[in-house]
């Protein structure tokens, strides 16, 4: 199994490019996003990617982090969606988007992806659903594992009570809802405050935290 690539980039196309790797030329498709943010041809680029294998087809798949590749992983797992849909899915939303479409259980966003139709998007939401806080608190796990800390701004209102609630007992799951939300780009003390309502409201195991602090943080009509 290939699960990443580093070399030198040769040529771009509209949805793959070719990176040379030691000699061998491998191409490599990417959603808009992912292509939007490749370097030219010429310079260094490195990928994580998937392999589609079938009778008739091998076929690599390339993406930016480790959270797009999961999503395209679970995404191909819904029946209805191949590997041309998750492309298109993660064109539309990124991997952020995506979990919070299927967190929130938001089809319609699903659906805004071309050539997603409104039973599928469905049936998107309904099977990712419960699987979506996992795939969000890996950004946590990442960024621990990489020896990355993200640390609250000076000037961010997070109080003494939010934060003595948010290191309960229960600290572990709410660390992991935490660090997903920020990597989502909600602000440290809006996502603490979140997940520290979230806690009091009987929420405890990490995926149960993100989906109700994302309730919590959605835009209020």
């Amino acid at each position: 199994m290939i699960g990443k690539l580093s070399g030198r980039l040769d040529y771009r196309a509209t949805d793959h490019v070719l990176i040379d790797v030691g000699g061998v030329g491998y191409m490599v498709y990417c959603s808009e996003r992912t292509m939007a943010v490749l370097p030219g041809p010429g310079e260094a680029v490195s990928l994580f990617t998937e392999l589609l294998v079938r009778e008739d087809l091998l076929q690599l798949f390339g993406f930016t982090t480790l959270i797009e590749k999961e999503w395209h992983r679970m995404l191909i797992t819904v029946q209805g969606v191949g590997a041309k849909a998750s492309m298109a899915i993660l064109s539309t939303l990124g991997p952020d988007g995506v979990s919070r479409a299927v967190t929130l259980g938001d089809w319609n966003a699903i659906k805004a992806a071309k050539g997603i139709g409104p039973k599928t998007a469905q049936k998107v939401v309904l099977e990712l659903k419960d699987k979506a806080p996992k795939v969000m608190a890996m950004g946590g796990s990442l960024a621990a594992a990489q020896g990355t800390v993200v640390a609250a701004p000076e000037n961010d209102d997070v109080n003494d009570d939010v934060i003595e609630r948010v290191t309960t007992s229960s600290a572990s799951s709410q660390a992991e809802a935490l660090s997903a939300l920020i990597n989502l780009g909600y602000a440290h003390g809006d996502a603490a405050s979140a997940v520290a309502q979230a806690a009091g409201d009987g929420a405890a195991e990490t995926p149960a935290l993100i989906r109700t602090a994302l309730k919590l943080l959605a835009p209020k009509e």
